[in-house]
Parts: structure tokens; sequence; C-alpha cells
């Protein structure tokens, strides 16, 4: 429990704190400019200020805050990816998780559950036992159980041998949780913007202003302004925005959907993903069961949702769990994932001087949310890759030392 809600509880008096301190106005310049309001751009202007002591920053928002992939995510948070430079990525961002609502002193609602990664094929078992090696080696809690032992511990599945894709076992991961995404952002603006940090909302950036190579600035709908640095994590419009500074990214945006039905009481603790059958599903605290699949097979920038979507999710949905035939479809939505060639994250330096870039997140963006804030701060900061950064720099496309994550990320979830 946070500290602040069991010192609100006790009070018998509640001044008033506004969370959010807007700056009606933009300075002319800047120590940092952070293009996009979401959880990643949101974090980063919270550890630069923590942990870094950079408070002159503007962090801007062409629409609203963390109206983009942010509020469009299905809240999952794992560790139990393919490579180990994945899942020593993600371990530091669990072990964040973990104490993200007493840091950021709100609620995030961090909920441990447990992950499956169902297996239905011989060969899915054997990318499980692999994945299982790789992160005990690495620290992280993944074992393979068989299809009894999926039974026992999430008793609502169907794991019956006349399904027409037996379940033969799964990839088990304790730590696996959900969290509020909303949440999440709001703490994260809220204690950047406590420090002197301005967030400007309805703010698009129209031009990257380079000089001699370097940034310097940007051209935005309300002016120009100047900036030592410039740090872009716009998730989906990532091509578009590093465009702007005359870079040409290796990434492909593909819608991905998601939807969530009427609420009902918890029946699933856990987290079910299956990677033959492209869906996974948990239920929310608010009792929805939220679900998706993998992206659509075509690249396209838009977040509309798709009624072939729904039908093919359900099939393989009611295979998994037939109890949920009467469960009704509350809402629908399309987030915009930036998919790379390996299927992990580009992160870090670029060509052009004074310019960072957080981008390529594809399935994973949320999950990565405090370690990426954390990294990418210590990166501008320093204007060297971290350790953990150095895996996800944007020239290993240039020497094709890639990291290849789609075993673990292609799902979706």
């Amino acid at each position: 429990m946070p500290f602040a809600l069991l010192k609100y509880a006790l009070s018998r008096e509640h001044p008033d704190d506004p969370h959010f301190r807007w700056k009606p106005d933009l300075k002319k310049t800047y120590d940092v400019i952070i293009i996009g309001a979401g959880g990643h751009g949101l974090a980063a202007a919270y550890h630069l200020a923590k942990d870094h002591g950079i408070t002159n920053i503007a962090v801007l928002e062409k629409g609203w805050l963390a109206g983009g992939n942010t509020a469009r995510n299905t809240t999952i948070v794992r560790a139990n990816y393919l490579t180990p430079e994945g899942v020593a990525f993600y371990k530091e961002s669990v072990e964040l998780f973990r104490t993200l609502s007493n840091e950021l002193d709100i609620n995030v609602m961090y909920s441990e559950r447990g992950h499956f990664t169902l297996a239905h094929t011989d060969a899915a078992m054997r990318t499980a036992r692999w994945r299982a090696e790789v992160n005990k080696h690495m620290g992280v809690n993944s074992e393979v159980i068989d299809a009894a032992e999926v039974k026992r511990i999430c008793p609502t599945m169907n794991v019956t041998d006349d399904a027409r894709y037996p379940i033969l076992g799964a990839l088990y991961h304790p730590p696996g949780a959900i969290a509020r995404h909303d949440a999440v952002a709001w703490g994260y603006a809220k204690e950047a913007m406590k420090r002197g940090v301005e967030v400007h909302t309805q703010t698009e950036v129209k031009k990257i202003l380079i000089e001699n190579g370097r940034a310097i600035g940007v051209e935005t709908n309300r002016g120009v302004i100047h900036a030592a640095k410039v740090m872009q994590a716009v998730a989906g419009s990532s091509s578009h925005v590093a465009r702007m500074a005359g870079l040409r990214l290796p990434i492909k945006t593909i819608p991905l959907q998601a939807c969530v039905s009427e609420p009902v009481k918890p029946i699933l603790d856990q987290i079910v993903v299956s990677g033959s059958l492209h869906v996974y599903i948990s239920q929310s605290a608010r009792g929805e069961m939220v679900m998706g699949g993998a992206t659509d097979p075509y690249g396209l920038y838009s977040s509309r949702s798709t009624l072939d979507f729904k039908e093919s999710l359900m099939g393989h949905m009611l295979e998994l769990f037939p109890f949920m035939g009467e469960l009704r479809i509350l809402r629908q939505w399309a987030g915009m994932a930036d998919m790379t060639p390996d299927f992990s994250p580009v992160m870090g330096l670029t060509p052009v001087e004074n310019y960072y870039i957080d981008a390529g997140w594809g399935t994973w963006g949320f999950k990565a949310t405090p370690v990426c804030g954390k990294r990418m701060a210590e990166c501008v900061a320093t204007g060297r890759q971290p350790d953990l950064l150095k895996p996800f720099a944007l020239s290993r496309f240039s020497t094709f030392d890639l990291v290849g994550e789609k075993g673990a990320a292609s799902v979706g979830h």
C-alpha cells in the first residue's frame, strides 16, 4: 500500500495538493526537450530531475497526457524473454515496478498474477525449455510445467485432449503481473512536475532543428524553442518524428488490437498467453477480461478496430475458456506498434549529436516504462549509452548485431 494512501485514510484534514502544476507558456530555452508525454517520456523526465538534477525540461505532447499507446496497452508486466539482453533489461523493470507505488506516491495497482505462455506443439515446448533455462541463468523465476500442472494452477482453463489445439504444457513465470497504466503515467507526471519539469499538452512538434549535425531545438505549433538535448519517445509515430531529424528507422508501424469484456466476479487469477493461437487474456481489478492477440498483418498508421480481429480472437479464446461464451464485449480499441526486424526496441544515442531515441517497442512498451525512463535519463544526462541499453542501440542494424526476440514477443504480450 502506498504510504500516501494510508496517511490520507488516517488524517482528519485533507489539504489541497494539486497533482499537476501546469505552466501555461513555453520558455525559449530548456536543457532538455522530450517529445512525447507517454509513460516513457514522463519516466525519463522524472529520472532526469530526481537522479541527475536536471529540471529545466519541457515534455511536449501533441494530444493529451499519456493519451497514446500508454492509454491503449493491456498492462502486462513480465521478464520471461528469450535473449539474455532482453531478460536482463526486463528483470530490472520488474524490480522497479514492485516499488513504484511508494516511489511515485500513487497506487499503480501492481498485482502479481503468474504468467503462462502455453505450448500446443513439441516445437513450442522446446522453445519454452530454452526460455526457462535463459531465465534461470539470468536470475528470473520461470519454469516449464506440464498440462496437469497448468490445470492445477488455473482450473478454469480447458486442457482436455479433444481440443483443436491441445495444451501440452507451458512456460510458467510467477512474477508476471498487471498494473494500472494511467496511474503509472500520472505518477511519473506529477512527481516530475513537482521537481520543476514542465509538461505541455496540445503542443505538436513540426520540425526538429538541426545545425551542423547537432540537435538544437524544435519548432512547434506554439513557436520555436531551443534545447541542449532532444529526446523522442512517441511510440507508433517514431518513424515520422525521427524523419524530421534526418533519421531513417528500421521500423514498420502496425495496428495492435485489444478488447475487454463486461466486468464479472474474479474467476481468472493468472495471465494466459498462447503464441500458437495468438491470444492473451487477464482479468482486470474491475473484473473485465482484457484480451488481445498479435499485430495486424499489414502496416498502417491507424488505431481503428476491426470485426475480423474480434471474430478470430473469440474463436481461440472460447477454446481455452468455454465458459466465456455468454460474456459480452464492452469495448474494443487499437494502438500503433512500431516493430523492428528483430522485435526489440531502439534506445539511446543516434547519429545526430544530442538527439536521443526511444522507439521500436512493438508489443512490449508498457512493461519497460520504469527501466526505460531510468536508463534513458542516464543516457541523456551523461551522453553515453548505458550498459543495459548497448544491445538495443540503433547502430546494431548496420553491424547486423540483432537481438532476436520474436520468439518471446511476437504474440503481443
